[in-house]
């Protein structure tokens, strides 16, 4: 495998903040390769030529259903059977980012490419609603939108948007450390309330309720954004559920008054994906694991937010066989089982409560360009930034044809 070769500047003497770059050189390096690396099994290796496509069903073990996912960069969603057989999907020529069932079985996604020099992660240009057909039946446009989203039950939708923050308490935020060469500006996160008609209804900003003490950024991470928010979600009693990845936190927002009730995670995840409520009222998380202080490696966690202790745990063995430094997933399924995307290397799978892979499909889409082209940060991969699956009954396929013989020639060239 040969990797791009990174220059890093001498930085001047005098520490401070932009001195961490130079301590990172090496894993920038590491970070832009990422995604034409994949760890596999015993194997341990580096492998662009590992099998994709369905790895593995136990079919009696398996939580049955439909499972959705969509390649980062690409422009199709699709849906899968437990064979990985493709029996629907979406097309959209802006791109998909990533997208989620509604009930009347229309596609709610993001969709769009990130303004030239922004540089941020999870970016996109607009939301989308598509139906069954592909067509837009509901767009809201704004290009600071990025990674999530969500449909509420009165017909509004939530998401994230960035702001830029004033310098002065740009200036105060703690940790982090300044790219040469770029706007030295602070983002923040916001989360709006959009109305049906495509009005902001509501907003909430995430620093006008952050502790400068304890909202620290990571070291390793850059100055672009304070929290950098990747999951927003509701609770069952109506309050925000959100991620900050700069920060390692997760925490529970009342949306009546703005603050948090609750906050966790620093020094015990890191840069930590997609939380969600779970019917016991615990909370289901992707742990990264990147930036760990010794070897780097990825779980699954479950936390009970009254103790804040983690009562449940997923991890690799050897840990190292389960990584995804970025995106990624893990939504428990009705039978107790958890279904688990390692986001980076495009791996979809489903384990048991005591850790048994029994379903396990690899993405064989990719996108951008070939490896012998150079080409993007992320050059020629199948990343996924989060999988959801459906049961058979789910009322988004009440009178839908999920025939994969439909599709029988895309089955074909990658089963």
């Amino acid at each position: 495998m040969s990797a791009q070769r990174t220059m890093i500047k001498p930085l001047a003497a005098g520490g401070g903040i932009s001195n961490y770059a130079h301590y990172i050189s090496i894993w920038v390096a590491l970070v832009y390769s990422w995604p034409n690396l994949c760890i596999r099994g015993e194997n341990m290796g580096w492998s662009r030529h590992h099998k994709n496509g369905l790895i593995h069903h136990s079919i009696m073990r398996s939580h049955a259903g439909y499972t959705l996912t969509a390649t980062r960069g690409g422009n199709y969603a699709n849906l899968l059977d437990m064979e990985g057989q493709v029996c629907h999907r979406w097309y959209s020529p802006w791109g998909i980012g990533y997208g989620y069932l509604l009930p009347n079985g229309n596609l709610l996604l993001r969709s769009g490419a990130a303004p030239e020099g922004q540089g941020m992660g999870g970016s996109a240009k607009s939301i989308l609603e598509l139906d069954w057909d592909g067509n837009v039946v509901w767009e809201f446009k704004n290009p600071l939108l990025h990674h999530d989203f969500h449909r509420t039950e009165s017909g509004s939708t939530i998401a994230l948007v960035w702001n830029k923050l004033d310098q002065k308490l740009a200036d105060t935020v703690g940790g982090g450390f300044y790219e040469e060469g770029v706007d030295q500006g602070m983002y923040g996160d916001s989360v709006i309330e959009i109305s049906p008609s495509g009005e902001t209804m509501n907003t909430w900003n995430a620093w006008e309720h952050l502790d400068l003490a304890e909202d620290v950024i990571c070291p390793l991470e850059n100055r672009r954004e304070w929290t950098h928010a990747n999951c927003i979600s509701l609770t069952p009693d109506g309050d925000f559920l959100i991620s900050f990845r700069q920060t390692s936190t997760i925490g529970i927002v009342d949306r009546k008054t703005g603050e948090f009730t609750w906050k966790w995670g620093p020094g015990i995840v890191s840069h930590q994906h997609h939380p969600t409520i779970l019917e016991n009222g615990n909370i289901l998380l992707f742990d990264n694991g990147a930036h760990r202080r010794g070897m780097n490696f990825s779980k699954v966690i479950e936390i009970d937010p009254k103790t804040n202790e983690i009562v449940w745990e997923y991890q690799g063995d050897p840990p190292l066989s389960f990584y995804s430094y970025n995106i990624s997933s893990a939504e428990r399924q009705p039978n107790g089982n958890t279904l688990i995307c390692e986001g980076a290397p495009g791996r979809v799978f489903e384990v048991t409560p005591s850790g048994e892979v029994v379903w396990e499909y690899i993405s064989p889409f990719f996108v951008g360009n070939p490896p012998t082209a150079g080409g993007s940060r992320f050059g020629y991969a199948n990343a996924v930034f989060r999988a959801h699956r459906y049961a058979a009954d789910h009322p988004a396929f009440a009178g839908k044809d999920l025939n994969p013989d439909n599709h029988a020639n895309l089955n074909r060239l990658y089963r």
